[in-house]
Parts: C-alpha cells; structure tokens; sequence
C-alpha cells in the first residue's frame, strides 16, 4: 500500500514478556509492523511463533511490556479502559477460530450482541442482524442456536457478528482452523470480498499458502521474532525486508 493511504494500526519496537515461575517467557521481540486503510494483511508463523499474542496486541486485547501500540494514530496506553473497549467495539471487529458464539443465545441474538454494548436500539440490533445473517445465507437459521448448526454456519455467524458495528479493520485468527477445505474456502472467499469492498483484513495464520492466496502484506514471526515481510508484487511476492544495523529488530 503506498504511503497516501491511512494508517490505521502500527506497533512499534513491541516486546511481551510473560513470567513463568523464575523465568521469563519472550513471545514477542522489538517487533515493528504498520497496517494501512484497505490492506490484506497476514501474521504468519509455526505455533509458539508469537502469532497470538500479535494479534492480541494488534486488537487491543492486551497491552505490551515494552514498545507502543498505536490505533488511528493514537496510543492506546493512554485510553481509559472503558475508552478503550469503546473504540475497539466500534473499530475492530473479531472473527476467531473457536467461533467464540454463546450456546444459549440464538444465532440472531449472538450477532445482535456487539450493538448492545455500544448502546445500540434493540429495533437497530434486530434489524441488523438480519441484514447481516441474510448476508452471510443464513436467514433461515436465525432462531436456532449454536449447537443446531454446522461448524462452517457457526463461522459465518461469527463472521456476521463481527460485522455488526460496521468496523474498519477484521481481525480473523486462523478463520479456517476449524473448517474442511471446501468450507474454509467460502470463509476466505467472503473475507476477500469484504476487503474488495474496503475493509482492512488481519488474518492470523499457520498456513502459508492461505496467506500468500489472499494478503497483500505477509508479517512471517519465528520464536517471538519478526523473521521477514513479503509484499504482493504482481503475482509473485517481493522480501521487503530492513534489518536496522546492529540490532536485531526487523521493520516493514
């Protein structure tokens, strides 16, 4: 994405460091990465890369030890907590790979959920969550309850639920994890549709070739280190890549 365009996520020099016992377990190591207004971007990596706590970090879940993370331009260690929860309600919406949907809500009232939290009208929750679940093809299913519908229907319930704010960025974490092939290919399907349409998409993932299908950006992680960054050149991916001399970090 070229420079004119709205930067809407940036972490810089970020570390986060759980203790264990007597040690310190580093997930995440000085990584730097920005996301731009309509972006395709993928955090790749092998399990225990760091990739969770990425997205964690990038969706303002959690906060890190060291290093910013800014949203919109802004540090979100300066947000109240509520503040916080506010903006992220309205501009992040969460896709995640367990589908994270209440069992005893109908699929209708787990999509109208997010609006309430941001005060929305109980006519508005109804009305917009039909849209969305009509959407998503799944105007029929909208009284029945998560253990009623298959697990590709539950990701696109949350899929339709994440929706529901109407927000700029989709944070989608492994959104196929839990899907057969076909089913996993309608999901990434749909999410290149919507990011067609203008939405910025941070997908999580193990799988290179899902990544290097649909990203624009690829952010590839290895033992809490960003390892290397690729670009959409054509049809091919360009190692953009620029290691700062004498230091280990690594900046996009």
């Amino acid at each position: 994405m070229s420079d004119d365009k709205k930067e809407v996520i940036r972490l810089r020099d970020v570390c986060k460091h759980y203790p264990m016992g007597d040690s310190v377990v580093k997930a995440l190591n000085h990584l730097e990465f920005k996301v731009f207004e309509g972006e395709f971007v993928a955090i790749m990596g092998p399990s225990g890369s760091g990739k969770s706590t990425a997205m964690n970090l990038v969706g303002s879940l959690d906060m890190p030890t060291f290093g910013t993370v800014y949203l919109d331009g802004k540090d979100i260690s300066e947000f109240s907590e509520s503040d916080l929860a506010q903006v992220r309600g309205q501009k992040i919406g969460f896709i995640f790979q367990s589908f994270n949907l209440i069992p005893n809500l109908t699929v209708k009232e787990n999509v109208m959920l997010p609006m309430m939290f941001q005060g929305t009208s109980i006519e508005e929750r109804e009305d917009k969550a039909e849209e969305l679940l009509n959407l998503v093809e799944l105007d029929e299913r909208m009284e029945h309850y998560p253990g009623e519908i298959s697990g590709g229907q539950m990701q696109r319930v949350a899929i339709a639920r994440s929706l529901a704010n109407d927000p700029e960025v989709l944070l989608a974490d492994e959104p196929t994890g839990n899907l057969d092939t076909k089913t996993g290919a309608i999901i990434m399907e749909f999410l290149e549709k919507m990011n067609r349409e203008g939405k910025t998409i941070i997908m999580v993932t193990h799988d290179p070739e899902l990544a290097e299908k649909y990203a624009d950006v690829v952010y590839w992680l290895r033992d809490g280190n960003l390892e290397k960054v690729t670009k959409r050149s054509g049809k091919r991916f360009i190692d953009i890549t620029k290691k700062k001399t004498g230091t280990k970090k690594v900046q996009a």
